[in-house]
């Protein structure tokens, strides 16, 4: 029955202010009925006098003051217990001063004052609060009957924020907290119990009937929801989870929205520090270019860049379709942004003169590259145009143009590479080595591993072979790779842009590589399916160009940390600046005459070590996966 029901048909704001009235008038009585019932004369209350009407109107002007009436019954709460005390202290205050004023309090005993309060606050309160208890009863019967039984791990601020918004719900009714804080063990919140602690998860949730579990550890690091989500895989029941609160914060999802667990969820870290302060000093108010400007890397450098006040911003970008996207989030989240959006290849010499002449960027941020590496394999003239040409194409228009910093975005496979992209990218460091020798620009490199998520990259397609129904392919059962989230890779990037002094390479610390085979089944078990029962995995063997593992730094370069934990520092390998011009000079007629066989003489010349029969690099010495002290270990 709703309340329009009870009312008549009246309007429920007005049957709460009607109730409310009744209710002060029925206080004032009885606060007076109780001083004078000792009495043996006593006293008769007139309600049709002016006192009442007058006690009448100063309350009823303090319940709308206090905004009494913008809360609702149904979600009656502390909050709204508190701002009915604070009704009825201002308008007793304001009753006093009336009758004061009025006649000087004849007739009426100070007492009544202190005793109407008191009622009227229990009397106004009572009746939300059982309204509210008789809703949620309802709610719970009907919940009890047509919804899933959850399990919420988590009995902090969130998992009691996630039951108010359930009983709401009625898709879900909670049949109990998972917490390991023995603590709390044998209590209740929001009535529901706390049944144990997550070793005995599968246990519990049998007991407990639950058909789904709801992780609410917004805060929990990466280490702790990879525990918790290997416990929930174990009963077999589906898991979603309330959203993290940075992405709360950020505004990329509401707070109340539940999510199925994503493999960013277990494969990335946690936030990393960053010096902001001395990022804005760089970018605030600085003229920005990023080449490749609307590719995974490039469209999230261009929010970074625009959140933190850049005066202009200018995206080059060869793919209309991306280009467009971006631009049209820019110019709605940051209106005040001068934004210049130019269609164009790095590689065409026109293009990139007109980028530079309308930028006259101070910060340049070369992020366009063809990425692919089994595409690229048998591409070397693209993947050499494109990746290396390109590349000395901006870095000597930053150079011409005065910008304060050269930022170029590298991989982590241009360390001993093994394919034709992984040799192209090295080829493009030697190229912004040799560019910083005796320029005021600043050339920095920045090296990583895989970004989660980013077009073209395993996990959406993993995501589209499981949605298939199979099978997933790996490469090899022991292939490994390093993996960082979008954000956390542009955010290091800036970082290590403020910390170059010029020709310095940074590699980022990509945390402990992951087993591809092991991203799969762990993929494959997110969806509430198990690895090789529903989902078959086929490994399909290397392809050519392609490493079991990747490295951060070559044995030569003797990296050493720096002063943020995250990045570390490689020194450079020389190589001379004449055998390096010479080599692209020759290249670049290779390329016009779309001939490879010279594009590979160049390349096997600047990197004598590349096998181009196999594939394979020779390994002269032993190679050196990063390590968190900065010593150097054979792997």
């Amino acid at each position: 029955m709703k309340l329009r029901d009870l009312t008549g048909g009246i309007h429920p704001r007005t049957a709460v202010v009607l109730h409310d009235l009744a209710v002060t008038l029925l206080a004032w009585w009885l606060a007076n009925t109780i001083r004078y019932a000792t009495l043996p004369y006593g006293q008769h209350l007139d309600l049709l006098s002016w006192q009442t009407l007058i006690v009448l109107g100063v309350q009823g002007a303090a319940f709308f003051w206090t905004g009494l009436y913008k809360g609702l019954w149904r979600f009656a709460s502390v909050p709204d217990l508190w701002n009915i005390v604070r009704a009825v202290v201002i308008g007793t205050i304001g009753i006093y001063l009336a009758l004061f004023v009025y006649n000087r309090m004849e007739g009426i005993s100070r007492s009544v004052l202190l005793i109407y309060p008191v009622l009227l606050a229990v009397l106004l309160g009572a009746p939300r609060l059982i309204y509210r208890y008789w809703k949620d009863s309802q709610l719970d019967l009907f919940h009890a009957k047509r919804s899933q039984r959850v399990l919420v791990i988590g009995a902090g601020r969130a998992g009691e924020a996630l039951v108010r918004d359930l009983r709401r719900d009625a898709r879900y009714v909670p049949a109990g907290f998972i917490d390991d804080d023995e603590s709390l063990r044998g209590s209740r919140l929001q009535g529901v119990p706390v049944l144990g602690n997550t070793g005995r998860l599968p246990e519990l949730a049998k007991r407990a009937g639950a058909e789904m579990l709801l992780l609410a550890m917004p805060a929990a690091d990466k280490e702790e929801i990879r525990r918790i989500v290997g416990l929930c895989e174990a009963t077999g029941l589906p898991v979603r989870m309330v959203p993290r609160l940075d992405d709360v914060v950020s505004g990329r999802v509401p707070s109340n929205d539940l999510k199925e667990v994503a493999i960013e969820d277990l494969l990335g870290r946690d936030p990393v520090k960053i010096e902001w302060h001395a990022i804005r000093l760089h970018l605030t108010g600085q003229r920005v270019l990023v080449t490749g400007g609307g590719g995974s890397i490039g469209s999230e450098l261009c929010r970074q860049i625009a959140r933190l006040g850049a005066a202009e911003l200018t995206v080059l970008e060869l793919s209309e379709y991306n280009l467009y996207r971006i631009e049209q989030e820019l110019r709605a989240q940051y209106p005040e942004l001068v934004l210049h959006a130019l269609i164009g290849d790095c590689g065409d010499a026109a293009a990139c003169a007109n980028a530079f002449k309308v930028a006259r960027p101070q910060r340049v941020f070369h992020a366009a590259a063809y990425k692919h590496v089994p595409l690229l394999q048998d591409q070397l003239r693209e993947a050499f145009r494109n990746n290396v040409l390109a590349t000395r194409m901006v870095a000597e228009h930053a150079v011409r143009h005065g910008a304060e910093s050269f930022v170029l975005i590298s991989t982590d496979k241009a360390v001993n590479p093994t394919s034709v992209m992984g040799a192209c990218k090295r080829v493009a460091e030697i190229v912004c080595h040799a560019e910083a020798e005796g320029h005021a620009t600043r050339f920095v490199i920045v090296r990583f591993g895989n970004v989660l998520d980013s077009a073209g990259s395993v996990v959406p397609l993993f995501r589209r072979q499981i949605a298939a129904g199979g099978p997933v392919t790996v490469t090899h059962p022991e292939i490994s790779r390093y993996f960082m989230t979008i954000p956390e890779a542009c955010q290091l990037i800036l970082q290590a842009m403020t910390m170059g002094r010029g020709g310095e390479t940074y590699a980022l610390d990509m945390g402990e590589p992951v087993r591809i085979r092991d991203l799969a089944e762990q993929m494959i078990r997110l969806t509430g399916k198990q690895p090789g029962r529903d989902i078959p995995i086929l490994f399909t063997g290397l392809r050519p160009g392609e490493k079991l593992f990747e490295e951060l730094f070559h044995p030569l370069e003797n990296y050493h940390a720096t002063t943020h934990p995250k990045i570390f520092e490689a020194a450079p390998r020389p190589l001379s600046a004449a055998l390096v011009n010479t080599q692209l000079a020759r290249a670049a007629d290779a390329v016009a005459a779309f001939d490879e066989d010279a594009l590979r003489h160049g390349l096997g010349t600047l990197l004598p070590s590349f096998r181009w029969e196999t594939g394979d690099t020779a390994h002269t010495a032993d190679v050196l996966p990063l390590q968190r002290g900065g010593s150097e270990t054979a792997a």
